[in-house]
This record gives C-alpha cells, sequence and structure tokens, in this order.
C-alpha cells in the first residue's frame, strides 16, 4: 500500500518509516496538519496514519477537513490521547481504527491489514487467482505450488493488479501506486517491473492494453 504518515515526531516516524517500508508499504511523511491536508487532496494514497497533537492543524481538523470535501481514505489515528472521548471524537469524526501510543509494532502491522483488506474487499488474508496466491500476511507469492522470489515492488505491482482483476491501470496510476515524492521514476520503470513479472510468473502475467494500460491477465489459461 502507498500510505501517507502524519506524525510530527520525527524519530518515531523515522522508525515507523523502516518498519512499514520492510512490510512491503511505500511511505511519504509529513510533519504538521496543514501538509496532511494538502497532501490527501493532491496524492493517491491507500491508507493514512494520523497523529492528532500536530503543529498548524490539529489531527482531528485534519480529520473533519478531508471527510466533508468526500475524501473517505482509511484513516487509522495513532495518538498519545488515550481518553475515551478522544477515541470517541476521533471515530465518530470519520477515522477508520483509533491505535494509542506507545504501540506494539505487529499490533499497528495487523490493524493495517485488515484496513487494507477492508478497502480492496477482502475477507481473508490471501488473493487468489487460478494457480496464482498472493498472501497478505507473509507477504510471499506462489504459482503452481512453486514459491517465488519477487523483488518489493514487483510484490506491490503484482498485488495492486490482482486486488481488481477488471480494472485497467494506466502507468500514471501504477507510478504513484509504487512510488513516492522522492523517489525517481525512470520511464520504463514499469516496463522493467512487467518483464520481471512475465519471466517469474507468466507472459501471461499482465495484459498490456495499447494505449490504455494494464491489467492482470488470463493467467488461468497459461
Amino acid at each position: 500500500m502507498r500510505i501517507l504518515l502524519v506524525e510530527d515526531d520525527e524519530l518515531l516516524a523515522s522508525g515507523l518509516t523502516t518498519a512499514l517500508t520492510r512490510a512491503n508499504h511505500h511511505v511519504d511523511h509529513v510533519m504538521d496538519g496543514q501538509k496532511a491536508i494538502h497532501a490527501l487532496a493532491d496524492g493517491e494514497f491507500d491508507i493514512a496514519i494520523l497523529d492528532l497533537g500536530l503543529p498548524k492543524i490539529d489531527g482531528t481538523e485534519v480529520l473533519r477537513t478531508i471527510r466533508q470535501k468526500g475524501n473517505h481514505i482509511p484513516v487509522l489515528i495513532l495518538s498519545a490521547r488515550d481518553a475515551t472521548k478522544d477515541r470517541i471524537l476521533g471515530l465518530d469524526l470519520g477515522a477508520d481504527d483509533y491505535l494509542t501510543k506507545p504501540f506494539e509494532l505487529d499490533e499497528l502491522l495487523a490493524r493495517l491489514r485488515v484496513l487494507e483488506r477492508r478497502r480492496s474487499g477482502n475477507t481473508v488474508n490471501q488473493i487468489k487467482i487460478g494457480d496464482l496466491i498472493i498472501d497478505l500476511t507473509s507477504l510471499s507469492v506462489t504459482w503452481k505450488g512453486a514459491s517465488l522470489d519477487l523483488q518489493r515492488r514487483e510484490f506491490a505491482l503484482l498485488k495492486k493488479l490482482a486486488e481488481s482483476p477488471h480494472q485497467v491501470f494506466n502507468r500514471s496510476q501504477l507510478e504513484e501506486s509504487l512510488y513516492g515524492w522522492n523517489d525517481g521514476v525512470e520511464s520504463n520503470t514499469i516496463d522493467v517491473h512487467i518483464h520481471n513479472l512475465r519471466k517469474k510468473i507468466s507472459p501471461n502475467i499482465v495484459k498490456t492494453l495499447r494505449g490504455v494500460g494494464y491489467r492482470i491477465g488470463d493467467i488461468e489459461e497459461s
């Protein structure tokens, strides 16, 4: 997933970015509420992790603002405010989950998996298409019973396509999903990832619709 992390504690944000990246997510980080509102208006994020005690604009106002603008991105509040009234306020304003600091990293990752399944419409931790199995917990892929060694962004691309098997994604949408603000993206990057997936799995794993984009292929015919 592409995650927007809104956290003004630089040390905590750095640790979270490292941990979430290792868990195969892409993280963009902002440190105040004003930047969070702008980022959520301009970027295509899958989930936002939102602190409440932020500079410039409080996290509750960030949440209120984006919901009023019709932005339905899943939001997990991560805050030191542990009073019941704060939890209730956050959930009433439209947060999807609320986790208090200090927290266990494994619990945060588990809660993110729940939000991810809810967002994608999956009720289990696996995506199955024919002989292809993508395990969202172990971040592993098997094809016809054999375990595959995929690079992080190859996995992310495959998962993005497999989650919406009937949707066609253009190049910009895929780049937006796989890369963030600070990543340099070569013009042929998506082509390289697709080439590698076809080589490692099947020539039919990704279908190219010329002039339109890409979707998961008819791999049951492979």
